[in-house]
């Protein structure tokens, strides 16, 4: 509760700044944009180091393999990075490196999803022989 209070806070300040800083010097707003959402994230340094743990003993406790796991794991991060990065460029208004952004997250979250996709094709090729 108090991350989410203290991230609220870092945010709603860095937007009121940068929307003053705007006017002048759009480069230095960006900037504060930048730092404000780095800041919130270091916050969360913590709680992500918990939910990873979480997911280490699930994937432990379900005596499933980890090469089933991991690449969930990886994609969900991918997604995180790429929304973020994507939100910024389009606060710096450069739409085109956003969707870029976009585009490379899908083909990267796929590329760690394809071990995955195999094994699953490899389970239904077998029910079927």
């Amino acid at each position: 509760m108090e991350q989410v209070i203290e991230i609220t806070v870092v945010c709603v300040l860095g937007a009121l700044l940068t929307l003053v800083l705007r006017r002048g010097t759009p480069e230095a707003a960006l900037l504060l944009s930048l730092a404000a959402a780095v800041a919130a994230a270091l916050v969360l340094t913590g709680s992500i180091g918990e939910i990873l743990k979480f997911l280490q003993n699930l994937t432990d406790l379900s005596g499933v393999s980890d090469d089933l796991f991991v690449p969930l794991f990886k994609t969900v991060g991918i997604a995180l990075v790429v929304k973020m990065g994507g939100n910024l460029c389009r606060d710096a208004g450069e739409s085109a490196l956003a969707a870029t952004i976009e585009t490379a997250g899908s083909v990267c979250a796929l590329l760690v999803a394809l071990p995955l996709l195999q094994t699953v094709l490899s389970l239904l090729m077998e029910l079927m022989e």
